[in-house]
């Protein structure tokens, strides 16, 4: 008897995490999985009828929703609103068109920024509701907790296993390097590039915005498309689970320039601007449930994945997201 195909719809698939998603299943394929990668440039997820076009296009049986309105740190303090309508309408079109559809499994991509800003640490999935989000991303931060509420509701009135990972920040090859888009380790490769192509001299200077201390968890890009992976393959809750690397690869984001500068090998002095706000000091997360069923997965050391990163970027700096 032939087996029954999967076909796979990721929305926001050329980005950061699908186009890590596509290199994993390049070396993970299956014969009863078909995978459709697609961007903004196929449907716009904020309309109702793009997104009901897409769905009757490629009758996914599955989905793995990436698709949002993302931005860095400053570029959230003066969006909030549009951060939140924008993807209050992507999420809320993509779930209903998966259940009208009759999609079997959705897993959409949160952020460990959802969690309240007043907690108690380490950050664990019982947690997303407690409290009011860090004032400078709001917006995004409700948006994107409400797809756990979704998620439980299209359980109890129609018994549909849509779930919610968590990821900590993720970063890779095909990340968004744009100053006003970027997140921090893009952010900061972008500007240590854009200084050492002029020439990397000993008088130039690398400028960090903020004090340097704020503490962070990243995973790459590649190593959370593994994991994806698996929560789609074996993963059968509406519980979310975070997806994070664990708390000793906890760094500062003045170890993460350092390690910049190590991948770079510039040759000037880093300096930091304290004037410039820092956002959440921490918001460490524990991935005790994860190691409880995975417990054997190899996450690559930071330092690596940063090299790796860099080597990508100045290889395809000219096609990068810049």
């Amino acid at each position: 008897m032939a087996e029954e195909q999967k076909v796979i719809l990721v929305t926001g698939g050329t980005g950061l995490v699908g186009k890590a998603i596509q290199t994993v299943i390049e070396n993970d394929k299956r014969s009863d999985e078909k995978w459709i990668f697609v961007g903004s440039k196929d449907a716009d997820l904020s309309s109702k009828s793009d997104t009901e076009k897409l769905f009757k296009e490629h009758r996914p049986t599955h989905v793995i929703h990436l698709a949002a309105m993302v931005g860095g740190l400053f570029h959230n303090m003066a969006n909030n609103l549009d951060f939140f309508r924008i993807n209050m309408q992507i999420n809320d079109n993509v779930l209903h068109t998966a259940h009208l559809h009759n999609v079997v499994k959705v897993i959409s991509c949160l952020s460990t920024c959802i969690f309240p800003d007043k907690i108690t640490y380490p950050i664990d999935e019982s947690m997303i509701h407690l409290g009011f989000p860090h004032t400078s991303n709001y917006g995004y931060s409700f948006a994107k907790r409400m797809i756990d509420v979704q998620n439980r509701a299209y359980f109890d009135q129609h018994g549909r296993i849509y779930t919610s990972i968590i990821p900590c920040n993720v970063f890779g090859p095909h990340d968004n390097f744009k100053p006003t888009h970027s997140h921090v380790i893009p952010g900061l490769m972008r500007r240590l590039y854009d200084i050492i192509k002029t020439g990397n001299t000993e008088d130039k200077v690398f400028t960090v915005l903020g004090s340097g201390k704020p503490l962070r968890q990243f995973i790459y890009s590649l190593d959370l498309a593994k994991l994806i992976v698996w929560v789609l393959r074996g993963y059968e809750s509406v519980e979310p689970i975070i997806l994070s690397v664990d708390e000793s690869s906890e760094v500062t984001i003045a170890e993460v320039a350092e390690e910049l500068v190590k991948a770079f090998d510039f040759k000037g002095k880093i300096e930091f601007d304290s004037s410039a706000a820092d956002g959440q000091y921490k918001k460490t997360a524990s991935n005790t449930k994860l190691r409880k069923l995975l417990p054997e997965f190899q996450f690559t050391p930071f330092h690596q994945a940063v090299k790796e990163t860099v080597e990508w970027y100045k290889t395809n700096y000219q096609n990068a997201r810049n």
